[in-house]
């Protein structure tokens, strides 16, 4: 029954749970089963929920009364760990928080359980969420699903990694450069990057201020397409909407591309890309290749927009700590050296020329998605990448793991939502995922492009 539970997504079980079939009880223990058998060598889940079973008896006896809370009552989902979740540690991956409980939810973790949601665990993350490695002083690295001497990616690569062993129905990560949608490609899972300001950010850990709320955001990462549409609704306070809805009429024209100017891409990849280009084709869409203008200057955008002021944030809470939390694990950690004045004045005007020019991009790429409105691209230039790799081999080209992401931190830095799913596996077995990109507020379409995908692959 266990094993049966488990492999179900979250819409299923949630139907089971209503119609009385299965209790959240026995929803919630058959998680907490799995992951004792599972987690020690994927180091996914980091903390269980210390009321968990508590919680889920509380679900079933307001079912019973007929006093459910909201669409996820008596779903167990896990949170990444630089989300803060009231009585449960919540570590952001440092030795300085090591033991920390937090006294209240983040506002999306406020959301969910308000809709009835059980927080069962936390999920591993990169310290302070910043490489796309998983791997932290605290509790080490998580293993992806596929093979362990690779990563699962990062930084919401133990949210990915739990899904994909089937660890937990659904849950909760962040991105600013990426991070859902990378962890969901290297692991095979669907995982949603919404429109930035769409989902409130309180409660996330690095603060997500100034210039980093350009990009930054919280999304759902699931095992369908269903699943993830579920989770957004909630998320952004419109749980009764129907967000994937849209006919074919209404998505309109595609276009895809394989090269984005910065990164080349593997063979492994660009197929990817081009099977789903055919998938949308069949569907009667009409698909061309084209790369969207704007998108050979995202990467730099990023590093000017969001490099500084990402670790300004980490400065910041290590400052005037660093003895109590022992050795920084990685030198974006250390505290920054004192600046003159002078200095300070000239990145603040490099800051603002970089934000202006991000919106004169911004603006020439959205006024082109009038017309062609929906993108398929790669997620990365590779697929999961070796445990502790700083750079990867591409066509025979050597390239850094921050530069094998632009695709991704383009998305980031001019807001779109994006929807990461697996559409194949290469040679090696890996999974190959491919990102769906759309207008800002347009969600619902981007998630309907990828359940249209979803169900051709069948991965």
């Amino acid at each position: 029954m266990d094993d049966d539970l488990t492999s179900r997504t979250a819409t299923e079980l949630l139907r089971l749970i209503k119609a009385g079939s299965v209790s959240a009880v026995e929803v919630t223990d058959s998680f907490l089963r799995r992951i004792e058998k599972v987690n020690p060598s994927l180091n996914a889940i980091v903390t269980i929920a210390p009321d968990v079973i508590e919680r889920a008896r509380a679900r079933d006896a307001e079912l019973a009364s007929g006093k459910a809370h909201g669409p996820l009552h008596g779903l167990p989902i896990t949170i990444k760990d630089s989300l803060d979740t009231e009585g449960i540690r919540t570590t952001y991956g440092s030795r300085l928080f090591a033991q920390h409980v937090p006294t209240r939810d983040a506002a999306i973790v406020a959301r969910l359980k308000a809709a009835g949601a059980i927080i069962v665990a936390k999920t591993n993350t990169p310290e302070m969420a910043i490489p796309y490695e998983t791997d932290n002083p605290v509790f080490g690295r998580t293993n992806n699903p596929y093979d362990p001497d690779r990563t699962c990616g990062g930084s919401s690569g133990g949210e990915a990694a739990a899904l994909a062993e089937m660890l937990s129905p659904a849950g909760i990560g962040s991105d600013l450069s990426g991070s859902i949608r990378v962890p969901a490609h290297f692991c095979g899972v669907a995982g949603l990057k919404p429109t930035t300001g769409a989902v409130p950010m309180a409660g996330h850990i690095p603060n997500v201020v100034g210039a980093l709320a350009l990009g930054a955001t919280v999304g759902p990462i699931a095992r369908s397409v269903e699943d993830l549409k579920l989770l957004f609704r909630v998320m952004v306070g419109k749980p009764e909407s129907v967000a994937g809805s849209e006919t074919n009429e209404e998505l309109g024209r595609f276009a895809w591309f394989i090269d984005d100017g910065v990164a080349p891409v593997t063979r492994d990849i660009g197929s990817a890309v081009e099977q789903t280009a055919e998938i949308l084709r069949d569907a009667g869409f009409e698909i061309r290749q084209e790369k969207p203008p704007a998108f050979s200057e995202g990467q730099r955008l990023w590093i000017e927009l969001f490099a500084g002021a990402a670790a300004e944030q980490i400065r910041q809470v290590y400052q005037g700590r660093e003895h109590e939390a022992g050795q920084p694990a990685s030198s974006f950690l250390r505290p920054a050296e004192q600046t003159s004045r002078e200095k300070r004045i000239e990145a603040a005007e490099a800051l603002a020329k970089a934000v202006l020019q991000r919106e004169h991009y911004r603006e020439e790429l959205l006024q082109w998605m009038r017309t062609t409105p929906l993108i398929i691209s790669p997620v990365s230039a590779t697929a999961a990448f070796e445990h502790g790799a700083t750079r990867v081999t591409v066509r025979g080209e050597s390239i850094s793991i921050f530069r094998s992401c632009s695709y991704s931190q383009t998305v980031n830095v001019f807001g779109l939502p994006a929807v990461a799913i697996p559409v194949t596996r290469n040679a090696e077995g890996l999974p190959v995922g491919v990102q769906i990109i759309g207008r800002p507020s347009h969600e619902s379409q981007v998630l309907a492009a990828a359940a249209i995908v979803e169900q051709a692959v069948r991965f």
